[in-house]
């Protein structure tokens, strides 16, 4: 799992709380906790696949486009991490004699394949309503 996901999670569900004002790359950074120009990248790729939208200039910033119930973070995770669970690396070889070490990158992709299908599953079904949702209750038990 890589960052650039809680990152637009965390970014999408705080745009969701100040529906009535567009936030900028330093109000966003601030409040995850990371520098604006990572924000900028990740508000880039979410622009793109029409969650966000941008003005420049005094005033400018970022604001919500999509409802937030109907957001998932399936979809967030497809844009941002899909195929993240994967190791770059997998031990093994197909051309060895031995029978673990030429089956074991075959099985292990197909371990991780079916945990991202699980992962996605799971995410398919909390929505960035629900995360606003379940910080709203955090701060009621306080």
């Amino acid at each position: 799992m890589n960052s650039e996901f809680t990152i637009a999670v965390h970014s999408l569900v705080y745009l969701a709380y100040v529906p009535e004002r567009m936030a900028s790359s330093e109000a966003l950074a601030d409040n995850v906790g990371t520098h604006p120009a990572r924000i900028r990248k990740v508000m880039s790729v979410l622009r793109k696949s029409g969650y966000v939208a941008t003005r420049e200039g005094a005033g400018g910033g970022y604001r919500l486009t999509a409802e937030p119930n109907e957001v998932s973070l399936g979809d967030i995770y497809r844009v941002m991490a899909q195929g993240s669970l994967m190791p770059s690396w997998c031990s093994g070889d197909p051309e060895m004699d031995c029978v673990v070490g030429s089956n074991m990158k075959q099985v292990m992709f197909g371990i991780f394949c079916t945990a991202e299908k699980r992962l996605e599953t799971h995410f398919n079904a909390i929505t960035i309503r629900d995360v606003l949702g379940q910080i709203h209750d955090c701060v009621d038990c306080e």
